[in-house]
């Protein structure tokens, strides 16, 4: 005889639909894996705690969950504004990593790195907006939140939730971040790359930079890496050609094409120090291309940000 569901195992279900969702909404908000995980867990902590006459009020529950996580979102923003200050260098999102081709399984992690809105430029962006302009914008652009019912997130009037949004629009309009280009493109500017370090050849690192190129190193202090933001191709150049003879050929060799964000990036595993080179960190590095050259590098050093990169 089969069981009859109970009101907990329908809840449950119809959760387990909205989790993807959830989290990205939280990991578009947070910039941070675990944040967005935790964020998610404590709507889900909330709406368990209702009582049943309660719950039976939500004539939405995506919706109510979405708020939810929001506002949990908006907490976690304001209060990281002020540890940020006391991070070393520059602070960059916690990538979401995975295998270059495998399958996208029924990981809600796997399923959010499918949008565009979650590449590290746009991620970047977002990370420069106001806690409010965050909320605003990505709730409404990304997800189509009334503004009413943001306002009510916010503690704001719809008219000044609106202005939120707009402000944070026309800071990523103006940011104007590359949009992502065909794996087979990037895979083809990538294996360039690693190929010029690999060898060596200053000239054909410099083939592949875009002019405007950037380079944004994050490490908290904890691993070797640039701690202010290069700009320029040359600059840039310079930097990769004293790398190369810092480091023994080999660990350049042992990086290893990842996912990062939905694009193609590299891994370069930590490696001890030998005779006449420098012990490498481990480095996670995502790229972004513009006209067929990397425009920017996001150079992830911190050990804490790299703990989910897949082992093999």
């Amino acid at each position: 005889m089969s069981r009859v569901p109970s009101e907990f195992d329908v809840l449950a279900d119809e959760f387990a639909l909205y989790r993807s969702h959830l989290v990205a909404v939280a990991y578009r908000l947070t910039g941070t894996v675990s944040d967005a995980e935790d964020a998610v867990q404590e709507s889900w902590f909330r709406v368990t705690s209702l009582r049943a006459a309660q719950r039976a009020e939500i004539l939405d529950l995506r919706a109510w969950l979405t708020t939810v996580v929001s506002r949990i979102c908006l907490d976690h923003l304001r209060s990281a504004t002020v540890r940020r200050e006391q991070y070393v260098g520059e602070w960059l999102p916690e990538p979401i990593v995975t295998p270059l081709g495998t399958p996208i399984g029924e990981d809600p992690l796997e399923a959010v790195v499918r949008d565009d809105g979650i590449r590290m430029a746009a991620m970047v962006v977002l990370d420069k907006l106001s806690p409010e302009q965050r909320v605003a914008f990505v709730l409404h652009d990304a997800f189509s939140v009334p503004f009413g019912e943001i306002a009510g997130i916010l503690g704001c009037s719809p008219e000044a939730a609106r202005q939120h949004g707009s402000r944070g629009r026309r800071a990523l309009a103006d940011a104007d971040p590359p949009p992502r280009v065909p794996l087979a493109e990037q895979q083809a500017v990538l294996e360039k790359f690693m190929a010029a370090l690999l060898t060596g050849n200053v000239q054909a690192v410099a083939e592949v930079l875009h002019p405007d190129v950037v380079l944004i190193g994050d490490s908290n202090g904890k691993a070797r890496t640039t701690r202010r933001i290069m700009v320029g191709a040359e600059k840039i150049m310079r930097f990769f050609s004293g790398l190369v003879t810092l480091y023994e050929p080999e660990a350049i060799a042992a990086a290893r094409a990842l996912m990062i964000n939905g694009d193609l990036g590299f891994y370069l595993p930590a490696k001890p120090a030998t005779a006449g080179f420098r012990a490498l960190d481990a480095h996670l590095d995502a790229i972004d291309i513009r006209d067929g050259k990397i425009v920017a590098i996001y150079d992830l050093a911190n050990p804490d940000k790299l703990t989910r990169v897949p082992t093999a």
